[in-house]
């Protein structure tokens, strides 16, 4: 039985369509659902190219009600990958998939992690900062924004003259080479517990 996974995403999904092309061809998962609270996402139109079902909510429907957890459930999700994803997970999420939801984060965690980092921000910090590296890193969703147990990192040099643009690019470069195969580990690890 093949392994199935749910992506949260909620803007242009560049992650969201390097994993569901990795588990394209896999006989071990795929890529079950793809969920997004932005009806105009991006995500939703590369769903739609791989012929992957969508869902679309709101801020009630994921936090007032047990509808998400319930969908979640109904199609035997085996892991929730948030790619993308700005919202707090509530508890009732975190408690129906205990260690089976996982967070992409665009710089070398603890740093530059928490409320509001995300995207161009955290670039623009670690450039502010005057960092000689930054990276990306793959982790548990706890309660807390970014504060979830470390499950991969990989990092660059920053080089003299790197702008927002190198540094956005050399991140999402690693994303894409990381992301899939990490989720692949993971899965491999559920199945031979």
């Amino acid at each position: 039985m093949k392994k199935r996974i749910a992506i949260f995403a909620s803007g242009s999904g560049s992650n969201a369509q390097k994993i569901m092309e990795h588990f394209k061809r896999s006989n071990d998962a795929e890529v079950a659902l793809i969920l997004t609270n932005n009806p105009d996402a991006y995500v939703l139109q590369r769903a739609d190219n791989f012929e992957v079902p969508s869902h679309i909510f709101d801020r009630k429907e994921f936090y007032e009600t047990d509808k998400i957890v319930q969908l979640l459930k109904n199609l035997n999700i085996d892991l929730v990958v948030l790619a993308g994803f700005l919202w707090l997970v509530p508890q009732p999420l975190l408690k129906a998939f205990p260690n089976k939801i996982i967070n992409i984060h665009p710089s070398l965690l603890p740093k530059y992690g928490g409320k509001g980092m995300y995207g161009e921000k955290v670039h623009q910090a670690v450039l502010a900062d005057g960092e000689q590296e930054s990276g990306i890193t793959i982790h548990f969703v706890n309660e807390a924004f970014d504060e979830g147990e470390i499950i991969h990192q990989s990092k660059f040099k920053i080089e003299k003259g790197d702008d927002l643009e190198m540094i956005k690019f050399k991140v999402q470069q690693l994303e894409h080479q990381h992301f899939p195969k990490v989720i692949e580990a993971l899965l491999k690890k559920m199945k031979s517990l």
